[in-house]
């Protein structure tokens, strides 16, 4: 069984997640490819598909949204994403274990003890066919049907239980923070696909792999936020591989690798972006020690940037600044390439006139 080194591994994923080359491939077809991108906040995924889509522009996502090509919702690691149309069908009842098990924390029982779920999300389903709702608004109409209920937690309850889309405009270019209310509707009417009858891990894995593999199955289990997957993986034909660690890793079989020597330039990553988060042991792309500022707790995920391939520090845009915050001295010569991408990233992310990049 071959031994992979940590570079092989951080080349490949970079070539898989198409960061070391912008593709031109369109956007939809490469959110397809990632399987999912993170969209707690909208503007992160944006960010993202502009590091990896050569010529990206923020109405290229925008109008994948508003056309139904893209949605947004409630998936891997019970947050929110956006995915392929052709996808959620397949991935939402793949995945939804996990979504249900946000039902059994302390937020939803005190509030839904004693009531019958199934007739709830039948009610839910009543009040959104056909239309699209605000959560508020959704929440009054399920308060009426079952008083004495939270609306709030009524509405959130019925979004985990049934397949539900948000509204293109909460998904739109503008907002850094998570929007402070969404408006939702039946994902079926939206996409216009029935959702599947039956949980496709086979498929879920493959996908996985084809995006961040090499992996091993906590990094698959770390990524979707499911558990019991290694029944899964052995039922399938899959190429087995071994870390630096002696760690078993699998992968899509006749997958080429990248090599070592794989020119990675300079690239920004958003907020919350799954290169970061796709997998349980993330040093293929991150040290521990610089991991404990990219992840500083309270489910933050920060902005980063990569030099070589690995994060070499953050960053953030605050008005008119684009500001780099490197952990430690970079090279006169990373430096400059650093430079150089923060000033391509600044008109996209800020239009304020006196935009500049400065480093900390």
């Amino acid at each position: 069984m071959a031994h992979l080194s940590r570079r092989t591994l951080n080349r490949t994923l970079l070539t898989r997640q198409f960061l070391t080359e912008r593709t031109s491939l369109p956007a939809s077809v490469v959110v397809e490819r990632l399987v999912a991108m993170q969209s707690q906040e909208p503007n992160w995924p944006y960010v993202g598909l502009w590091t990896r889509v050569a010529g990206f522009r923020h109405d290229d996502l925008t109008a994948l949204l508003h056309d139904r090509s893209v949605v947004r919702s409630t998936v891997l690691r019970r947050t929110q994403h956006l995915v392929s149309g052709n996808d959620f069908g397949w991935l939402r009842p793949t995945i939804q274990p996990i979504v249900d098990s946000a039902l059994r924390s302390k937020f939803f029982l005190t509030e839904i003890d004693g009531m019958d779920l199934d007739e709830l999300a039948m009610t839910g389903r009543e009040l959104l066919a056909g239309r699209t709702l605000t959560r508020r608004e959704f929440g009054r109409l399920l308060a009426e049907r079952f008083p004495g209920r939270h609306a709030g937690r009524l509405a959130s309850t019925v979004e985990l239980k049934v397949a539900l889309v948000h509204a293109p405009a909460d998904g739109a270019w503008g907002r850094w923070g998570t929007p402070s209310s969404v408006s939702v509707t039946l994902a079926e009417e939206w996409t216009g696909r029935p959702m599947a009858t039956a949980r496709q891990l086979d498929t879920m894995i493959h996908r996985y792999l084809a995006a961040f593999g090499p992996a091993s199955v906590p990094d698959m289990q770390a990524w979707s936020g499911l558990t019991r997957l290694r029944e899964v993986v052995d039922g399938m034909a899959l190429r087995a591989y071994r870390d630096e660690h002696g760690k078993e890793l699998f992968d899509l079989p006749d997958t080429p690798l990248a090599e070592d020597d794989t020119p990675t330039p300079v690239r920004f990553l958003p907020g919350y972006d799954n290169l970061l988060l796709g997998h349980a042991d993330r040093t293929r792309v991150v040290s521990d020690e610089d991991r404990k500022q990219v992840t500083p707790g309270g489910a933050v995920v920060r902005p980063t940037f990569l030099v070589d391939g690995f994060v070499r520090g953050l960053w953030s845009v605050a008005d008119s600044t684009l500001t780099v915050i490197p952990f430690r001295p970079l090279s006169k010569m990373d430096t400059a390439a650093v430079r150089t991408e923060a000033e391509r990233l600044l008109p996209f992310v800020t239009n304020a006139k006196d935009a500049h990049v400065a480093f900390e």
